[in-house]
C-alpha cells in the first residue's frame, strides 16, 4: 500500500465511518453494522471507483491494527479459566471442518484436488486469507482460487446479516455468541463485526476464538504444501511461525502488557478508543467487499459443498458452545 495512492480510498473509509457513527443513534442500529452497510450499498450501487480501490483495500491492515489494540482490553484471567477447553474445541472444530469439506468435495461432487484444499482451508481456518496462503503453497490454478475465494466471501456476506439476528432471537449470552461466531464463521472481519455488534464482551470472545483458529494456518499450509508439492522438504517451527499473522502476535503481546498493569487507565482508554475507530474504518471496507455479483460468479458445486459443511458445523458449534460455556 503506497501512501499517496491510498489516500482517496482511506478518505472514503473515514467518511463512511463518520456517517455510521452519526447515524447509529438516529436509526437505532449498531454503528458497526451500519459501517458494513454503507460500504456494501456503495459497492453494489455506484461501485467503488478505481481511484479508491487501493485505499479501500487497506481495510485488512486497519483491521489487523484494531485487533492488536483490542489486546489491551482482554481479561487474561477469564481466558485462563476456559482457555484449555476453548483451545481444544478450536482445534477439534477446525480439524473436523477441514476433513468434512474434503470428504464432501471428493465423494459427493468429485471436485479437483486443489479446489478441495482451498475450500477446506478457507472454511476451517480463516477465510480468503487461508485460501490465498494455501494456494501459494500448492500452486493452485487461478480459477480455483477465484471459485474458493468467491464462495467464502459469499458466506461472509450472509453470516454478517444472519448471525446477529440469530444471536438476538436465541437470546445467546455474550460468551456463547462470541465463541460460536469465532468457531463457525469464516473470515476475521465478519467475526469481529458480529461479535461487537452483539456486545463488547461477545466481541472480545469472538476475537480471541477466531485468533486461535487463525493461528492454525501455519500448520495447515505446511501440511498441504507437503502433500501437494511432492518435493519431500522437511518443515519445522520456523515454517509455522512465518505463517502466523503478525497481528496475532501483537494482540498477545499487548494483552500481556495490559494485564501486567504496565498501562495507565488513561492509556487503556485511549487505546480502546483508537481501536474502536480502526474497527469502524475497517468495517466500511469489509462492507465494500460484499458484492452481490458473486452470487452469479460462484459455481454451484463449491457453494453446495460449503453450505452443507457450514450448516452442520454451525449447528454443532452452537451446541458445543452452549454446553461448555452457557
Amino acid at each position: 500500500m503506497s501512501g499517496r495512492a491510498a489516500l482517496p480510498g482511506l478518505g472514503f473509509l473515514v467518511v463512511g465511518a463518520l456517517l455510521a457513527h452519526w447515524l447509529a443513534p438516529v436509526v437505532g442500529i449498531d454503528r458497526i453494522l451500519l459501517a458494513i452497510g454503507v460500504g456494501a450499498v456503495c459497492a453494489n450501487t455506484v461501485g467503488i471507483p478505481e481511484v479508491l480501490r487501493e485505499g479501500v483495500g487497506s481495510y485488512s491492515v486497519l483491521l489487523g491494527a484494531g485487533i492488536v489494540l483490542l489486546g489491551a482490553s482482554i481479561p487474561l484471567g477469564a481466558l485462563a479459566e476456559s482457555g484449555p477447553v476453548l483451545l481444544v474445541l478450536v482445534v477439534c472444530v477446525a480439524s473436523v471442518t477441514l476433513v468434512l469439506v474434503e470428504l464432501i468435495s471428493r465423494v459427493g461432487f468429485g471436485l479437483p484436488d486443489t479446489l478441495r484444499a482451498l475450500l477446506a482451508s478457507g472454511t476451517s481456518i480463516c477465510g480468503v486469507s487461508a485460501v490465498v496462503a494455501v494456494a501459494s503453497a500448492i500452486r493452485a490454478r487461478q480459477e480455483h482460487i477465484a471459485y474458493a475465494a468467491a464462495t467464502v466471501l459469499l458466506f461472509d456476506a450472509v453470516t454478517i446479516v444472519l448471525y446477529p439476528l440469530l444471536g438476538s432471537f436465541l437470546g445467546l449470552s455474550d460468551a456463547v455468541f462470541g465463541i460460536w461466531a469465532g468457531l463457525s464463521m469464516f473470515s476475521t472481519g465478519p467475526v469481529v463485526a458480529v461479535g461487537f455488534a452483539h456486545s463488547e464482551v461477545a466481541g472480545q470472545w469472538a476475537t480471541m476464538t477466531k485468533l486461535a483458529r487463525n493461528a492454525l494456518i501455519g500448520a495447515v499450509v505446511v501440511a498441504y504444501a507437503a502433500r501437494y508439492a511432492g518435493d519431500g522438504r522437511s518443515v519445522g517451527i520456523a515454517d509455522l511461525y512465518r505463517r502466523i499473522p503478525a497481528f496475532v502476535l501483537g494482540f498477545l503481546v499487548l494483552a500481556v502488557v495490559a494485564n501486567a498493569g504496565l498501562l495507565s487507565p488513561g492509556a487503556l482508554s485511549a487505546i480502546g478508543e483508537a481501536g474502536d475507530w480502526l474497527f469502524l474504518l475497517a468495517f466500511v471496507g469489509v462492507g465494500a467487499d460484499v458484492k452481490l455479483s458473486r452470487l452469479r460468479e460462484t459455481g454451484v458445486a463449491p457453494l453446495v459443498v460449503v453450505a452443507l459443511a457450514f450448516g452442520l458445523m454451525s449447528a454443532l458449534t452452537l451446541a458445543a458452545s452452549l454446553a461448555l460455556f452457557g
